[in-house]
């Protein structure tokens, strides 16, 4: 089952084995052709390569939000996509061969001008073994199929024929992203939704009395869902709100991490020996159990419906946010939002006054005044969301063309 999931992991010799154990349940859960969008494609023996500036796309793009758990009342759904032309990148090649250390989204920016339409143009080739998985050495290329353009797997490499690397295909296989991005955020969090924050055990003291603990103290906590001796955590410290911009509320707030701990003792309150920490732990703080909580499908297409979002946070605070750092918005599942889903970043425009408008024809300005306005906003970037809550979504910065900011928009790709 494993040898037909859809997203995969690759494998370095520095990969821990928390990361293969992540991958394995990954796609145990993914595992199965129904993620693939064209597995009802007709086989074809020849298939010729072709030259042309542009890929028709398939009826694959519709799809439904039923991945959708919980949501309010979603913005109207986009118009749903004709068959049309798919614009190729700029000096696209007619094949590649895929090299280590590739990620699904290098190689459709390699063909496409706009990677995720990928899984629309992409078509699995029958005639090559695990025809969902893509290895390093498989040469891929533009074909015509049908009269219709798409990318499939023309040679696979000799990979696939040995007998040693067919025991664990996940670890060789192409990643949709490069998970290690999002490996650091997965274990430490990085906002709690405010509606999460109830939900999660608390420090309610600590052991001999300290008024805050390090690596090598025990903690005694309450709350949350019963757990099972030997569960880890993660300890984050509740910091400032996050308020949505658009309607003043407070729909998170700032997790700060604190460390890790292991549950030795049920019970209420149970025991948590702290396991390493990289700042002090108090009363208040919350435990997060480490799970495998990852998305279930890295299939990038646009929303199935309009998104006008703003991003609110950035992880580790920095200014200017760039390639592959994570990013939270203010919209979420109830919006109609999908792990998947892509976005296109665009700079808030400033707002200058014009000086000009009542000036001569010499071009003379006022030296006061004028009037104000807002300069248009302006592309920056590509957002990709692979995590969701209600009213909060994560993503990661796939492409930064310009600078991108805390508060710029967030919109569905033109």
């Amino acid at each position: 089952m494993m040898e037909r999931a859809s997203i995969m992991f690759p494998s370095r010799n520095s990969i821990t084995f928390s990361r293969r154990l992540a991958a394995i349940a990954l796609a145990a859960t993914l595992a199965g052709c129904s993620l693939n969008p064209f597995t009802n494609d007709d086989p074809v023996s020849h298939a010729s390569v072709s030259r042309s500036g542009t890929l028709q796309s398939s009826s694959a793009a519709e799809r439904s939000a039923n991945t959708v758990r919980s949501r309010a009342v979603p913005s109207a759904p986009v118009a749903q996509r004709v068959s049309r032309s798919v614009p190729l990148a700029a000096g696209h090649p007619d094949e590649y061969t895929v090299r280590e250390g590739d990620t699904l989204w290098d190689i459709a920016a390699t063909f496409l001008k706009d990677p995720w339409y990928w899984p629309e143009v992409w078509y699995v080739n029958p005639q090559i073994e695990n025809p969902h998985l893509i290895y390093p050495g498989d040469v891929l290329a533009l074909v015509t199929i049908d009269g219709q353009q798409r990318i499939t797997n023309i040679r696979a490499s000799t990979y696939r024929l040995s007998p040693q690397a067919r025991i664990t295909p996940i670890d060789e296989a192409i990643a949709s992203i490069p998970y290690e991005t999002i490996v650091a955020f997965l274990s430490k969090g990085l906002v709690l939704e405010k509606s999460q924050v109830d939900e999660l055990a608390y420090i309610l003291s600590i052991r001999d009395d300290h008024m805050m603990a390090a690596a090598g103290n025990d903690i005694y906590i309450r709350g949350g869902n019963p757990a099972a001796i030997g569960t880890r955590y993660s300890i984050v410290h509740v910091g400032d709100e996050l308020v949505d911009p658009d309607d003043g509320k407070t729909i998170g707030y700032q997790g700060l991490y604190v460390g890790k701990g292991t549950l030795t003792r049920g019970g209420d309150p149970a025991t948590v020996s702290l396991t390493d920490t990289s700042r002090e732990a108090l009363r208040g703080d919350r435990l997060m159990p480490e799970t495998v909580d990852i998305p279930l499908n890295f299939f990038p297409k646009a929303p199935d419906y309009d998104i006008d979002g703003r991003i609110i946070s950035v992880l580790d605070g920095v200014t200017l946010i760039g390639q592959y750092q994570v990013v939270v918005i203010n919209r979420g599942e109830r919006d109609g939002l999908a792990p998947g889903d892509v976005l296109t970043v665009f700079q808030t425009g400033d707002v200058v006054r014009d000086r000009y408008a009542s000036g001569s024809f010499l071009g003379k300005s006022s030296l006061s005044g004028g009037e104000k306005i807002r300069l248009p906003d302006e592309e920056a970037g590509t957002v990709m969301i692979f995590k969701l809550y209600d009213r909060i979504g994560y993503g990661l910065v796939m492409e930064a063309y310009g600078d991108i900011h805390v508060l710029d928009a967030v919109r569905n790709p033109n």
